[in-house]
Order: structure tokens, then sequence, then C-alpha cells
């Protein structure tokens, strides 16, 4: 993933309010916490309520100015945060281009623990799109225990997979998807389906990103190898394997890994959105 060392950089759609890695993540966190919270996060439900942690203070730090590193291309290849801004940046010029009257969303990098307009959270819930305040928020070491504890092979795409996914969320809250959804889990779930769409939405990305004018090529098979891995160890059966030792469909929120790679390629395959309609038929 190469960017354009020209690209202008636009650090006004990141901020980072905790400094960046470090501060580590709850046990049962990460992916985990993604499969168990992102229901209550879409719908607006305060996390630290599920978390036990109430309405308490989540230690969250000054905001600090991505400006002065991050101007571009050349930085977003040498240094983590101003890479999540170009991907931000490239996400966000898709879209506005795709969505009529799209509405930027800003991404929030934090350490610990953030304050939300979706409640209290902590590192464990993992990255997530809070749709009351219309923001991505994201704490950079998730991409560590992505590789330590479900074994994803990681990479500066991995990342980009996983913004994008989480910008596909904002889509959805844009464009009346997430109003007309239901709470339910299952292999069939609304929620799943709703996980699966971003995953597709993902994937379209990926395959227009060259066109914003932030890369310098289009992303290589490798590149693409990193997201689809990504993708795989954050299924819902891969998890629960993981962690209960057993794979139970009932629960399901996210979809399986082979749907979620399959979704993703699909929207790859066709850089068409219109070809992310996982809500009819089967999956």
């Amino acid at each position: 993933m190469d960017f354009d060392d020209q690209a202008q950089l636009d650090t006004s759609q990141v901020e980072n309010r905790g400094g960046g890695r470090g501060g580590g993540l709850a046990i049962g966190g990460g992916a985990a916490g993604i499969i168990a919270l992102i229901v209550a996060l879409v719908f607006g439900i305060n996390p630290g309520d599920i978390m036990g942690g109430g309405d308490q203070p989540a230690g969250v730090q000054p905001t600090s100015d991505l400006s002065e590193k991050c101007k571009t291309g050349a930085d977003a290849d040498q240094d983590e945060q101003c890479r999540v801004v170009g991907v931000v940046n490239s996400i966000q010029e898709y879209w506005e281009g795709e969505v009529s009257g799209y509405e930027p969303a800003k991404t929030s990098l934090f350490t610990g623990g953030v304050q939300t307009g979706c409640g209290n959270a902590d590192s464990s819930v993992g990255p997530f799109y809070c749709p009351s305040d219309r923001n991505v928020y994201l704490d950079l070491t998730f991409f560590d225990q992505l590789q330590s504890q479900f074994g994803a092979s990681g990479g500066p795409f991995a990342q980009a997979y996983v913004i994008a996914h989480e910008y596909g969320h904002h889509i959805q809250n844009l464009t009346g998807t997430m109003d007309k959804i239901s709470q339910d889990q299952g292999p069939e779930s609304d929620s799943v389906r709703l996980e699966l769409q971003a995953d597709c939405f993902a994937g379209v990305w990926a395959k227009n990103a060259v066109s914003t004018g932030f890369y310098a090529e289009a992303f290589t098979q490798t590149d693409i190898k990193e997201a689809l891995d990504a993708a795989s160890a954050v299924g819902d059966d891969s998890i629960q394997e993981r962690t209960q030792g057993r794979v139970t469909p009932d629960a399901f929120t996210h979809g399986t890994s082979e749907q979620r790679v399959k979704w993703f390629t699909s929207g790859y395959e066709s850089g068409d959105p219109a070809r992310c309609d996982t809500f009819s038929g089967t999956l």
C-alpha cells in the first residue's frame, strides 16, 4: 500500500485523543468485544452499561494535533497515525462522490478509554462507529491484538480494511439503513447483514481507492490478501471457536469468516456499491 508522496493530507478528519499506541487492551477485548457489543453501539445503547463502566469517566487524554507531522502521502507511508489520516481521507473522498449530501465522519484515535455519543467505551470494544455522533473510534493497539490473539497476518492494508468497514457503517447511517433493521442475532439476522454490507462497502472503496488521488498505484494482491486475512480472522465462527471452543450460529452478529471474505471480495471485484445488497436473499 503506497501513498502518493505528494498527496496532501487533511488532518481535520482525524483527531488524536489519547496519544496513539500503548495502554493495552482489556482481556477478552478487541474483535471479541466487537462481536459482543456492536449491536449496542449501532443502536445507541451506552456500552459502558454493558461493560460495567456505567457513566464513569473513561480516562480520555487531551486531544493532540496531528497537523504538524501528517502533511503528505510520504508521511502516511512512514507513520501509523498519518497512515490512518490518509486512509480516512481516501475513504471519504470516494464516498463523497457516491452518496448525495455526504456528511464527513471524524475518526478519533484513543488509548484505553473514550467518551462518545453512544456512551463510555474502552479498548475492549475494538474499532467502532457511533451513529449518535457520527464518529469512528479506534485504538491502534487493536491491530496488535488482531495478530496476536486472532491469528491475522496484519499489515497496513488490514488496518485500511478495518477503517473502511467502519465507514461502511457511516454510509448505512447516512442512507437510513440502520434505522430499518432489527436488533436480532443469528446466521440470517439483520445484524449479520448489516456487517456484511459494511465489508462489501470496504471492498468497493478498495477497488476505487486509487481514483481518490491519495495512492500512487492500485492495491496489490498482497494488500488484498491482508484484508481478506483480517476479514476471516474476525468471522463469528472463527472468534467463537477461539474464545469458547464451539460455534453457536444463533449468536452470530457479523457473519462467518467465509461470508466476510465473500462480501469484501464481491465489493472489490465489482467496485459498485449497488452490488452490496446483503438484505435480499440468502447470505
